[in-house]
């Protein structure tokens, strides 16, 4: 089988929650340049819907934290197109908040996005992949901070820690039907991002990072067609780094910095 053939999900139907803008639109979007059908959901009707080669997506509200939502959007999808192959579990975030002083409400509330809502999707998805032909891909979308914490998302990095061996465990349950594989996502560079960033466009987030960038939301959609076509039929229960390769540690840093200050005449600091 050729390479487009294998990138080509021509009659094939993809939902991706939290699909109506930012990383998801993007990933909605390049799934449809493939040739498939696609749904998005999110709580709120967007003004515009993404779009790629003619056709747009197909948008259903939903607040995926609620099981019967949950539910709902898949039997949607089903009903619209008669099938489903592949679900991108991308809704998901938190604003920063002080672990000493959060109020549990707000930890229920990023728990309930960040791990309970990609669980929610995904076993009303299981229900369909199962029984269809060709089975299914389930991919969910995670992020550095469930291996790296940083200050200020601790229920984030507690629930992003959780959707990864969430996935390893669905994996093991669920193949050889229905694959789920997982994405760490770095610093994407998405309007809704760009004040936790900096005013600078993220180049001070750039310079940490070994690729000298920060990714947009076309690398994570690129690695999506990957982990959802053919040319991943036999990876299962893993996790794609697409982080630029991390970020350099804080020693290695100061080590550059004290060097470029005695090279500059200054003083080392």
């Amino acid at each position: 089988m050729g390479l487009g053939k294998l990138l080509d999900f021509t009659g094939q139907v993809v939902l991706v929650t939290g699909g109506t803008k930012g990383i998801g639109a993007t990933v909605a979007a390049a799934f449809l340049g493939a040739g498939a059908d696609v749904v998005v959901c999110g709580r709120t009707t967007p003004d515009t819907l993404p779009a790629a080669g003619g056709r747009e997506a197909v948008f259903v509200p939903a607040d995926v934290r609620d099981p019967a939502a949950a539910s709902a959007v898949v039997d949607a999808a089903v009903e619209r197109f008669g099938r489903l192959d592949v679900l991108v579990n991308n809704a998901g975030g938190s604003p920063d908040a002080d672990a000493a002083t959060v109020s549990p409400r707000f930890v229920e509330k990023v728990i309930a996005l960040n791990l309970l809502a990609p669980f929610y999707v995904a076993q009303a998805a299981h229900r369909v992949m199962r029984a269809q032909e060709g089975g299914g891909s389930v991919i969910n979308i995670g992020s550095v901070s469930g291996q790296d914490p940083q200050p200020g998302t601790a229920a984030y990095t507690a629930a992003k820690a959780g959707l990864l061996a969430l996935t390893k465990a669905l994996a093991l349950e669920w193949a050889p039907a229905v694959r789920v594989n997982h994405i760490t996502t770095g610093p994407v560079r998405t309007e809704s991002a760009a004040s936790v960033y900096g005013s600078d466009g993220g180049a001070a987030v750039a310079g940490v990072i070994p690729m000298a960038r920060m990714a947009v939301p076309a690398d994570v959609a690129h690695a999506c067609l990957f982990l959802a076509g053919g040319l991943s039929g036999y990876v299962n229960g893993a996790d794609l780094a697409v982080h630029g390769g991390g970020e350099f540690p804080a020693r290695y840093l100061a080590t550059k910095a004290a060097e470029a200050a005695r090279a500059d005449g200054g003083p080392a600091r």
